[in-house]
C-alpha cells in the first residue's frame, strides 16, 4: 500500500553498503550536518531499527550494547543511538515507530535503556515514559572515573530489570567522541 511505513530490523553485520549510506545520509541530513564520523561510528555494532515507506528509508535509530556502572556494579545497557526521521516525514508518528521496536530491543534483551537526547527531543523521549537522570554522569575512562557534569540534564534512562539509586552516580563505558 503506498504511503505505509514498514519497520525492519536487522544487525549492522547484515546492512549491505547502499543501506548503510542511506542511513548515514539520512542522519546527517537530520542532525543538519553535525554528524561527526564518532557519531556515525557509536550508531554501527548493534541493532537497527529502519523505518521505509515507499522502498525509501524514511527514519533509523540503533541500539548499541554499552557498559555501564552504577551503585558499585556493572549493568548491561542498550544504549539508543542515531534516531532521526526524514525532515518531510516528521510530524507523523515515524519516530514513535521507530522508538516503539527501540524499545522492544531493550526490554528483551538489556537491564537498562539509556540515550543522550537533543534539546529538541526531550519532550519526546519524555512522553515515552524515559526518565530524565537525577544523579551525576561520568565515563570510565583510561585513567579511572571521570565525572561529566556537562552531560548532566540530557541523559535519559529506561530501567528494565535494574533498580537504579537515582541519586547516584551513572558512568558509561569509554569510547572516542562523546562519552554520552
Amino acid at each position: 500500500m503506498p504511503g505505509m511505513a514498514e519497520v525492519r530490523t536487522a544487525h549492522t553485520a547484515d546492512l549491505d553498503p547502499a543501506t548503510l549510506k542511506a542511513v548515514r545520509a539520512l542522519l546527517d541530513d537530520a542532525f543538519d550536518g553535525d554528524l561527526a564520523d564518532e557519531d556515525w561510528d557509536h550508531t554501527l555494532g548493534g541493532m537497527h531499527v529502519l523505518l521505509w515507506e515507499d522502498g525509501e528509508l524514511i527514519g533509523h535509530g540503533a541500539v548499541v550494547r554499552r557498559q555501564f556502572l552504577h551503585a558499585g556494579r556493572a549493568v548491561r545497557a542498550g544504549y539508543v543511538e542515531g534516531v532521526g526521521v526524514r525532515a518531510d516525514r516528521r510530524g507523523r508518528g515515524h519516530g514513535s515507530a521507530v522508538m516503539d521496536e527501540a524499545e522492544r530491543l531493550l526490554r528483551g534483551g538489556y537491564e537498562l535503556g539509556a540515550l543522550s537526547a537533543s534539546d529538541e527531543a526531550v519532550g519526546f523521549y519524555s512522553a515515552r515514559g524515559w526518565r530524565l537522570w537525577p544523579g551525576t554522569t561520568s565515563v570510565l575512562g583510561p585513567t579511572g572515573i571521570e565525572r561529566l557534569p556537562d552531560e548532566e540534564g540530557g541523559v535519559f534512562v529506561l530501567p528494565v530489570t535494574t533498580e537504579l539509586a537515582l541519586d547516584g552516580d551513572l558512568a558509561c563505558d569509554w569510547r572516542s567522541g562523546d562519552a554520552w
